[in-house]
């Protein structure tokens, strides 16, 4: 054990005295994750998400006065209103594309709805954009409560007129429509109301370019035995005591307490800089994160072992961080692509690494939706190490 930990301690210095291995661990994905989130809409800043839609008033009475108020209460429409600009003005910039429709509300509307009479709004909407359905049936929606609220005041004002009259009753009708007898309610995860609008994105890029990085990181951990076999300090080792399996053992774990360390780092940035609730679970995401450390730390060990020169050790380090990231879903989501490349992405472990993180922060399960992964996750980090110390013997022995 001591032998393992001598090792393990030996490499640990020479990687930490290297810039280049805090650059690929700790910078880089840090780097990405910011781009990866400006370009998938991660730092939006959750702005207003309603249609602009301008508003020109050139009537004077209360009830249009009313019909403004339900129009900037709306969900779907934001009404966008500039006293100085006139109606050609506003046709302009629909016509521009900076304002999905407008709205004009003509001289006399108010007056025509008390009067029972077709009160009509102009509305100057593209009839052939995906918007204008929605505002289309926003508008109606909206009219139509303005008129009801207006012929049941009418109808009530007539039975009393003293103990209910038109102000009154109007008021009350039109608070009706806020509190409706039956309304449906839409229940989510606490997970996913977090990450629905910003924090969606980065839930999905940070875990992404943490374990891409990871693995660009096995560049400078390979290296080391590299050159450890090239100055035949590996061949004087086993000439000692030491067993082969405690050089492979100490290499591997000096790798894996880089890499875990990396991930506590990352995750500590992630939710407390980002807002990517890695915490809600805290649990499952140590266990993921302890089973991804495996899986790289042993293929670090394996294309340290099987890379003859310090130019195929780059290549060994790159070529998988690049098949396995764009396999494994860490550039974009898995649930994009169809049903065949899903099943061949999973050949890549770093799409079980996904799905752990992804279960936690974006998907809002609980820890038993990570036993899977992390499984499979183990089973590729056994398989590596197997492979590793199968070659280490079979080099040495030559």
């Amino acid at each position: 054990m001591i032998r393992i930990l001598d090792i393990a301690f030996k490499d640990l210095l020479q990687l930490l005295r290297d810039f280049k291995t805090f650059m690929f661990l700790l910078i880089m994905p840090i780097l990405f994750t910011f781009l990866f989130g400006y370009a998938f809409g991660g730092f939006g800043g959750g702005g207003d998400s309603r249609l602009p839609v301008g508003y020109l008033s050139q009537d004077n009475h209360w009830v249009t006065d009313s019909l403004h108020e339900l129009l900037s209460e709306s969900e779907l429409i934001s009404l966008n209103e500039n006293v100085f600009l006139s109606q050609a003005d506003l046709e302009q910039r629909v016509a521009d594309g900076d304002l999905a429709a407008v709205i004009i509300v003509p001289d006399g509307y108010g007056r025509a709805m008390l009067k029972n009479k077709s009160a009509r709004l102009i509305v100057i909407a593209d009839s052939d954009s995906s918007a204008w359905t929605s505002i289309e049936a926003e508008l109606l929606k909206i009219s139509s409560r303005l008129d009801s609220a207006v012929r049941t005041a009418t109808i009530i004002e007539r039975l009393d007129a003293e103990r209910m009259p038109f102000d009154y009753a109007f008021e009350q009708s039109l608070a009706a429509w806020k509190d409706p007898p039956i309304a449906v309610t839409e229940t989510k995860s606490p997970a996913v109301e977090k990450t629905s609008d910003s924090g969606a994105a980065l839930a999905h890029t940070a875990p992404g370019m943490m374990l891409q990085f990871a693995i660009a990181g096995l560049l400078t951990a390979a290296q080391i035995i590299v050159t450890e076999r090239k100055s035949r300090t590996l061949q004087r080792l086993l000439t000692t005591s030491t067993r082969r399996i405690d050089v492979a053992l100490g290499h591997f774990l000096a790798i894996f307490l880089l890499i875990f360390t990396q991930f506590l780092i990352l995750i500590t940035f992630g939710q407390l800089a980002l807002k990517v609730d890695y915490l809600r679970e805290p649990a499952a995401i140590a266990l993921v994160a302890f089973s991804a450390a495996l899986c790289i730390s042993s293929l670090g060990l394996l294309i340290g072992i099987i890379a003859q020169s310090e130019e195929q050790a780059i290549s060994f380090s790159l070529i998988p961080m690049f098949v396995f990231s764009g396999l494994g879903g860490a550039w974009v989501p898995l649930e994009f692509t169809g049903e065949t490349f899903r099943a061949i992405g999973h050949v890549s472990p770093v799409a079980w690494g996904m799905d752990g993180f992804e279960n936690i922060v974006a998907r809002g399960l609980g820890f038993d939706s990570v036993l899977l992964p992390a499984a499979a996750l183990m089973g590729y980090a056994l398989l590596f190490f197997s492979i590793a110390v199968w070659r280490l013997y079979a080099a040495e022995e030559k």
